[in-house]
């Protein structure tokens, strides 16, 4: 192993980084933007692509009546009918959040 070539290595001792090595690592004084908001919307914008799809993929026409007078069919109601989907997808995930930190309160209160 006498012919290898040194292995190279990054030390704080004996100064062998130069300035502007040591610089790559300090701070830029910016704060770390927030994204949040853009995943919020990403997913916003995925579960309406899904729910604009879903109709699309299922062959049989499907009627949902919200009210006596206002009944949304599957293939006439292009725009509507996937915005009903999306809505109750929003509710179901909200339901499940909403379990979840009721579930979480209760089991802090009685430290289970």
């Amino acid at each position: 192993m006498a012919t290898s070539q040194p292995k190279k290595t990054w030390s704080l001792q004996d100064n062998k980084r130069t300035e502007a090595q040591r610089n790559l690592f300090k701070a830029t004084g910016k704060p770390k933007k927030n994204k949040n908001v853009v995943y919020l919307f990403s997913v916003i914008a995925v579960l309406l692509v899904v729910s604009f799809v879903l109709p699309m993929l299922y062959d049989q026409e499907v009627i949902v009546c919200i009210t006596d007078t206002l009944c949304l069919n599957s293939n006439s109601n292009t725009i509507l009918y996937p915005l009903y989907v999306f809505g109750t997808i929003v509710i179901l995930i909200l339901a499940v959040y909403g379990a979840f930190v009721v579930g979480k309160k209760i089991g802090n209160r009685f430290k289970v």
